[in-house]
């Protein structure tokens, strides 16, 4: 007996009742093991902070993992899945920082280190249930009761054996540098972090009046979006291969770029034209003198990077808040004025705003150089300005030291090896990250903060001396607590423990630990190495087993994330990528196009909605609406949508079989696999579903999941529910267990496992359910994956078959289109002669479809239709002009059939009589049917429906409305298949003669 599935269980109860099954007989780890010995497929999990909650992107994330990993497996593959969690940085500590109440990094110190650091620990895995409970709720099969977790000593001296490797080739130093710096976190960020933070935001735009010392009421006009970084102005920057002016203009001379005339308000008298070179060292006045100077100052340096696209051409120069700015300070060695503290606020030397942050000053500052005569104009700009990627507040850029990875002398390598990495979609390792790898920069690797992996260099205070350490017995052996007591076996790698630490310097002195911790980053790019706290363990194993990863999957946000910090790292490393081919996925935004935000209460709760519709439905949901690499507009009626659609007539399919299977005690184990079937309609459906599963394998290799679940949707409904099962239902119905009805039920047992199998990575618990009840196994999971049997695909069946269902879609439009009931028969339909030997040949499918008597057959269909030919004046005015009247005249001599048939098939008609190409926007095709006929076409294929109907007719059709209602209320009343009932009927005389012409029938 087959199981009976309940049509109406909520999907909650069911994937639960599944998943009891799969822990049961642990399934998720056999997937595994009963792959041992075979070619390993690694895969690396990207690890999340369990200290935020989940969203509907994390699931779109982990689904696309989930599907590679369980296909790979049944593909032959072991495929280990080792989860992990990324415990450390500042978006731990940014939430601990809000449930303590502590305003800023002072806030921290006071309240103290280590207990800011044991909550930081404590906080991080606030939402690991939530966590667990989406990964399971939607199928994802991880390890998630043996993690990596980048806070343990395991994971940190295995990164620890990395930068002390780093530092030992050279690759780590410390320099002062111009940073981007959040004041908030009080922390200089990396530029893959920048990249991540950028916002459209609106900056004062301010062109200000530097006076010259060396000419009489003579200015140069300066432009800047900082207006609080003029505090610190030492010098103006031109381009010295460019033409600059001097104009006089509102009285007063003016000194600006040629090419940047454009910004002067009025009429203006050009006065003299230079090179740029020419006004080197030329002084002019300061604006302020808030800080004393120790260097010559306040004159015009050159500078290449000076742009003419806007501005004045003149750039205003501060060297302590810009990276251009501070190489042309090291030039010109120019003095360094940097009134701002930490905090990103003025310092007491700038008495009209200390204390005030600099961007909140702008507006004060430019009153002020209004009233000073030194603003030419002020106007807003919009423009992308980067932001801390956590805090969500605005950078500066900031002068300070900081510990460096020389990732530019890898450049080369970095490019190579991403070159030889295989993405989906291509553009984003070609275009997006290939050209940021083109622009890399050093890795600004510290952070001033708590809590992370400490950054592993000592420093001696007397000598300057720097030691890095590698792991915990180089530690233990060289270091002793500053006490003199030596450093415990289970220290904590964490501060402020590790900060006790000192080592002995050759010096004589005593060498302490530079206090920062290291962009976690670089803790979550470290994963390939440091999840197996490799080379202490697994060094044996590592290069076969364990490293490069085949296969990485995250969100196109990583691309400047993870997935750099993985190639950096490795390539430095070990010299290769440590990853092979990367699935990237965007975002996913609300129905109408919008970021998801709980702020604009658009969020979609992942487990709310898996509890409400199922893992299954939203996971296919994602991959059928649009491919993963663009953006996911989410609607949940989408979700409802597929949940009654694909999976509502999956399980139809299947309870059809079982239904009548068991009726016939029919087991399909009982009858070889193979055979030869005589019903075309098998041969086809078996046809289709091995040209399918072809096809499956070849999108798969290039993770087309869009494309899979599309088509398997559609063999699912269109194939074997409406053509396969509806065709076949008078074979089903067979009072005896016939060779044709026992060949129908092998059949749809075939397909019905096939399927199975073939969704199995997209909807783990719907194949699992339908493998489960034929009674086919253990799991689907444990299955291989289909592989496409050659012997059995016939594409002529095939083309034939879809011929003949195209032709059923057309009868059925044209019945709709005039609104006559599939149940009332019609005498004769039209079509094609040069489909006549298909047609004939499945004539009863045709006709119980479209319920037709007979078929005619027409070489043209042009005696059923007159083309009605319009040239669209307003499209093709502008393009031709006055010889419209002469197109209009050609047209009228051409058969619109050709017409249609050109712009079906190419795209283009090409009008002989004038040599122009017309394009379905320059002609309306208007199709005026004959008469008594209702036409239906598309591509090459047409329909002509006589839709004249006789008493005969009209009779045949109330008996067919009388079955309908009969075969209705049976189901509305809940009978069995099998139940005997008695109908009672009432009509007139009409309906008295329906009945007795189709008694039979009925």
């Amino acid at each position: 007996m087959y199981k009976t599935i309940d049509l109406k269980e909520s999907p909650q109860l069911l994937e639960e009742s599944i998943r009891a099954y799969w822990r049961k007989h642990e399934l998720a780890k056999k997937s595994v093991d009963f792959r041992a010995g075979a070619p390993q497929f690694i895969f690396y999990e990207g690890p999340p902070t369990a200290n935020g909650q989940p969203g509907i992107h994390h699931m779109m994330a982990r689904t696309l993992k989930d599907i590679v990993c369980r296909y790979k497996t049944m593909t032959g593959f072991q495929v280990k899945r080792k989860a992990g969690w990324d415990t450390h940085g500042l978006p731990v500590e940014i939430e601990v920082e809000k449930h303590l109440g502590l305003a800023d990094k002072k806030g921290i110190e006071d309240y103290g280190i280590e207990m800011f650091c044991s909550a930081c620990r404590n906080s991080v895995f606030s939402y690991e249930k939530l966590w667990r409970e989406m990964t399971e709720l939607m199928g994802y099969w991880i390890d998630l009761d043996h993690p990596y977790i980048t806070l343990t000593n395991d994971y940190i001296e295995s990164v620890w054996y990395i930068l002390n490797d780093f530092f030992q080739r050279g690759l780590i130093y410390k320099a002062h540098k111009i940073v981007p710096y959040c004041p908030s976190c009080g922390t200089p960020l990396s530029s893959h972090e920048v990249a991540q933070g950028y916002k459209d935001v609106e900056d004062p735009s301010v062109f200000v009046r530097f006076k010259a010392l060396d000419a009489e009421d003579t200015w140069y006009l300066a432009w800047t979006t900082t207006p609080w970084t003029l505090i610190s102005n030492v010098a103006l920057a031109v381009h010295p291969d460019e033409t600059y002016v001097q104009v006089k203009h509102q009285g007063q001379h003016y000194i600006l770029a040629k090419a940047r005339l454009e910004v002067l308000d009025g009429d203006y008298e050009l006065e003299s034209e230079f090179a740029g070179s020419s006004l080197e060292r030329r002084p002019y006045e300061p604006l302020f003198h808030f800080v004393p100077v120790d260097k010559p100052a306040w004159y015009v340096g050159l500078a290449d990077y000076v742009s003419m696209e806007d501005g004045t051409g003149i750039v205003h120069t501060a060297p302590a808040f810009g990276a251009d700015d501070y190489a042309l300070g090291r030039k010109y060695d120019l003095p360094f004025i940097q009134p701002v503290d930490g905090e990103g606020k003025f310092t007491s030397a700038i008495e009209p705003w200390k204390g005030i942050f600099v961007k909140t000053a702008d507006k004060d500052i430019i009153r002020h150089l209004k009233e000073n005569g030194r603003l030419y104009r002020r106007e807003q700009v919009k423009h992308s300005y980067p932001h801390c990627w956590r805090c969500d507040n605005m950078l500066i850029y900031y002068a300070r030291e900081s510990w460096y990875i020389r990732t530019t002398a890898f450049k080369e390598q970095l490019l190579a090896n991403n070159a030889g990495i295989k993405w989906y979609p291509d553009f984003v390792g070609k275009k997006r990250f290939g050209e940021w790898l083109e622009n890399n920069v050093d890795w600004a690797l510290s952070r001033d903060r708590f809590w992370g992996t400490p950054l592993n260099i000592w420093v001696c205070p007397d000598c300057g001396a720097q030691r890095s350490l590698g792991s915990l017995k180089s530690l233990r052996e060289l270091g002793k607590l500053a006490d003199g007591k030596s450093v415990p076996a289970d220290i904590e790698l964490h501060r402020p423990y590790i900060d006790e630490v000192v080592l002995d310097c050759a010096c004589g002195g005593q060498m302490v630990r530079t206090p920062e911790v290291i962009d976690c980053w670089f803790d979550s790019g470290s994963m390939p190495f440091a999840q197996w706290h490799y080379p202490f363990e697994n060094a044996d194993r590592f290069e076969t087993e364990l490293f490069p990863a085949d296969f990485i999957s995250e969100g196109i946000d990583q691309t400047r994330g993870w997935f750099y910090s993985m190639l950096t790292i490795s390539t430095l490393f070990k010299g290769v990528s440590s990853y092979k081919s990367c699935l990237v996925n965007d975002m996913i935004l609300d129905k109408n196009g919008q970021k998801m935000s709980k702020s604009k209460g658009n969020a979609a709760d992942p487990i709310q909605l898996m509890q409400d519709y199922g893992a299954d439905a939203i996971r296919w949901y994602l991959l059928e609406v649009s491919p993963p690499w663009v953006p996911t507009r989410f609607d949940v009626d989408g979700v409802r949508e597929i949940l009654g659609k694909f999976v509502g007539t999956l399980k139809n399919v299947y309870s059809f079989f079982a239904t009548y299977a068991n009726i016939d005690g029919f087991d399909a184990t009982a009858y070889p696999t193979d055979w030869k079937r005589e019903a075309e309609i098998d041969r086809w459906i078996v046809s289709r579903l091995q040209t399918l599963v072809r096809d499956v394998r070849i999108w798969m290799q290039d993770y087309e999941f869009t494309r899979v679940v599309r088509a398997l949707q559609d063999f699912v409904i269109d194939e074997v529910s409406n053509w396969y099962v509806r065709r076949s239902r008078r074979r089903f119905w067979a009072m005896e267990l016939t060779a044709d009805k026992v060949e129908a039920y092998r059949t749809l047992y075939q397909v019905l496992l096939s399927v199975s199998k073939l969704i199995a990575p997209f909807a783990p618990y719907l194949a699992e359910e339908i493998f489960q009840s034929l009674g086919a196994g253990e799991s689907v999971h444990l299955e291989d994956f289909p592989v496409p049997d050659e012997q059995w695909i016939d594409p002529g069946l095939e083309r034939e078959m879809q011929v003949i269902i195209d032709l059923v879609g057309l009868g059925r439009s044209a019945r709709n289109a005039c609104q006559i009931k599939i149940r009332q028969p019609l005498e004769q339909m039209y079509v094609p002669a040069k489909y006549q030997a298909t047609v004939e040949r499945m004539f009863d499918l045709i006709q119980e479809e479209v319920n037709i008597h007979r078929i005619n057959y027409v070489a043209e269909d042009e005696d059923f239709v007159h083309y009605d030919l319009k040239p669209q004046f307003k499209v093709m005015g502008p393009k031709y002009g006055n010889r419209m009247k002469s197109i209009a005249q050609a047209l009228s001599s051409v058969k619109g059939a050709d017409v249609l048939k050109a712009f079906n098939s190419a795209g283009t008609y090409h009008l002989d009589a004038l040599g122009i190409d017309l394009v379905p926007e320059d002609v309306s095709v208007q199709i005026v049917p004959r008469e008594g006929l209702v036409f239906e076409s598309a591509q090459d294929l047409f329909v002509a429906l006589d839709i004249h109907l006789t008493p005969k007719l009209l009779r045949e059709g109330y008996a067919r409305e009388l079955v309908n209602k009969i075969q209705f209320t049976r189901k509305e009343k809940g009978f069995e298949i099998m139940d005997r009932i008695r109908v009672i009927w009432h009509g007139d005389a009409e309906i008295r003669a329906a009945l007795e012409t189709h008694r039979d029938y009925i």
